[in-house]
């Protein structure tokens, strides 16, 4: 009988705050596989941005303990070449805000900057370069300054600066927040396709509509910036008094004709579900 995998990553315990007395993780404890696509949702301020940075060696816990790749990952290992190096070209991640994470002068600097640190060869920069501005469309902005960019292109910017480097593990937060529906559905195409090649994949969203697709697990933080719960997108999602605890729908309470109801309404306002006192109970319901 096989020795059950270890976790590629691994969060024990692990206590964040950015300021004495406001936390941002309570005693977080989570194990992530090599290969996995898990969905991180929760209301905004529950720690979900933070989770990530702490998985991208970008913060350390102040309490508790983080492993990546075997390894206790810790502010002096990752100044150390070579796993400072080989962590940072095997985790990518993607801000929420673009504007976080583009600092070069054009489009096609801004792609071959993760190559040129890795000091790989001019000739293979610039064939990874050419490839990853042909898969997100970028020729056409080639020449341009970032800063100039409108948000959708400086998201699809930002996702080929990491999609360049082919890291072992994305860590993406709220990847398709300003991106037109065709670049959104392009990207959840690109997350799907991540576990053909092996890729871990955890994608921090409010896109409810998203998440059968992009994951296998999804993990909910509470507004106590602790683990709420954990398990399959179908179980999550159908768990609505979960869902209503977490802040991801809220009941939305109007006049209808003569009467008052109430709606269900996701965060963001992507789409709601509507229910009238009338209306047949949905498949699986109790009448």
């Amino acid at each position: 009988m096989s020795e059950p995998a270890s976790p590629l990553m691994e969060l024990s315990d692990v206590h964040y705050g950015y300021e004495a007395g406001n936390p941002a993780l309570s005693g977080v404890s989570l194990s992530v596989f090599a290969g996995e696509r898990i969905a991180v949702l929760g209301a905004n301020g529950c720690g979900k941005s933070t989770l990530l940075m702490l998985l991208g060696g970008l913060i350390f816990p102040r309490k508790g303990t983080y492993r990546a790749f075997g390894r206790l990952v810790t502010d002096p290992l990752l100044s150390r070449d070579p796993f400072g190096m080989f962590f940072r070209k095997e985790i990518g991640i993607l801000f929420q805000n673009p504007d976080a994470q583009l600092f070069n002068p054009t489009v096609e600097d801004e792609i071959a900057f993760g190559p040129l640190q890795m000091n790989d060869p001019p000739e293979e920069v610039h064939s990874k370069v050419a490839e990853a501005m042909e898969r997100f469309g970028l020729h056409a902005l080639a020449g341009r300054p970032p800063f100039a960019l409108s948000g959708g292109e400086k998201k699809k910017v930002a996702i080929a600066s990491v999609m360049v480097m082919d890291p072992q593990v994305l860590l993406l937060d709220e990847p398709t927040a300003g991106l037109d529906p065709r670049s959104s559905r392009g990207l959840v195409d690109l997350i799907m396709e991540m576990e053909t090649r092996g890729k871990t994949v955890v994608t921090a969203t409010h896109d409810l509509h998203i998440v059968p697709d992009i994951a296998h697990r999804v993990i909910v933080f509470g507004e106590d910036r602790r683990i709420l719960a954990s398990g399959t997108p179908e179980k999550i999602l159908s768990d609505r008094p979960l869902l209503l605890a977490a802040n991801l729908v809220h009941l939305h309470r109007h006049a209808h004709e003569d009467y008052w109801h109430e709606h269900e309404h996701e965060h963001p306002e992507v789409y709601h579900v509507h229910r009238h006192p009338d209306d047949p109970p949905a498949e699986g319901e109790e009448q």
